[in-house]
């Protein structure tokens, strides 16, 4: 039987294609977990409880990790599903919860959440989480419940930040008083102040002084009977002065009289 024979010089056929657009921009994705250290970190299940059904629904399996920020230094639980990494868990750890073991199960624990934004809004949750043992579910207790102490201590400031506080409050009126002092004065400032003090002044001379020109009513009767009394003396020393003027300009009666009779009894000159 003849074998099969392939041409001479035939090629393999490869064909390559050009992409049309080149992607050469790369978008940087955000956890938003850049600024926070792992504390702990271990796989687990995770399932919550509905309350309109009344069951256990699952949430999801993954990492179960206690996330310390590092300038707050704030603690907080966060859990991502496998492959998706969906957030399924995302509360900070509070003091009011309590870690209460699940019933017939000494690797579960159960506790309440009374803000959770796995689902991007706070809503109150119960949870319950499920681990490979015991031994992993006393770890987790026991790094929740520290967790929850670092907490409590990083919210309540320290005794010495509060004595710095209160001797700043106390420093603070000195500093006022000083500033004041320092603080220069503006000429413009200091002018309009001079220029308000003037109108006050004037103001008030206005309301004091009445005006000469328009005399107020309880004024002007006043003015008009002082002048009818000048008038009326000023008539009287007329009146005297004229009559004794006329009386020194006549002469007197006893006078000529005298003179008559002197006349008389003077004698004649002689011819």
């Amino acid at each position: 039987m003849a074998e099969p024979t392939e041409p001479v010089g035939a090629e393999e056929h490869d064909p390559q294609f050009e992409p049309v657009i080149k992607l050469t921009e790369q978008v940087e994705a955000k956890t938003h977990e850049e600024d926070e250290e792992v504390l702990f970190k271990m796989r687990a299940k995770l399932f919550r409880f509905a309350k309109e059904s009344l069951e256990w629904k699952e949430r999801g399996t993954g990492d179960v990790r206690l996330l310390k920020h590092k300038e707050t230094k704030k603690i907080r639980l966060v859990m991502r599903r496998d492959k998706t990494l969906k957030v399924c868990a995302n509360h900070i750890v509070s003091s009011d919860m309590k870690l209460s073991p699940n019933v017939g199960s000494d690797r579960s624990w159960v506790w309440n959440v009374a803000a959770d934004y796995a689902e991007g809004e706070a809503s109150p949750e119960t949870l319950a989480i499920r681990f490979g043992n015991s031994e992993n579910a006393n770890l987790f207790k026991t790094a929740f419940e520290d967790a929850q102490t670092a907490n409590a201590g990083s919210s309540a400031p320290a005794p010495a930040a509060e004595e710095t506080k209160e001797e700043e409050f106390a420093a603070a009126p000195a500093a006022t008083e000083e500033k004041k002092e320092v603080e220069p004065v503006n000429e413009t400032t200091a002018a309009a102040e001079k220029e308000e003090l003037k109108e006050e002044k004037a103001a008030e001379d206005t309301t004091e002084a009445p005006s000469t020109h328009q005399p107020t009513s309880e004024t002007a009767p006043a003015a008009t009977s002082e002048s009818k009394e000048v008038d009326e003396l000023a008539s009287e020393l007329k009146k005297q002065a004229i009559a004794e003027k006329s009386e020194t300009s006549a002469p007197e009666p006893a006078a000529e009289e005298e003179k008559k009779e002197e006349a008389a009894a003077t004698p004649a000159p002689a011819a």
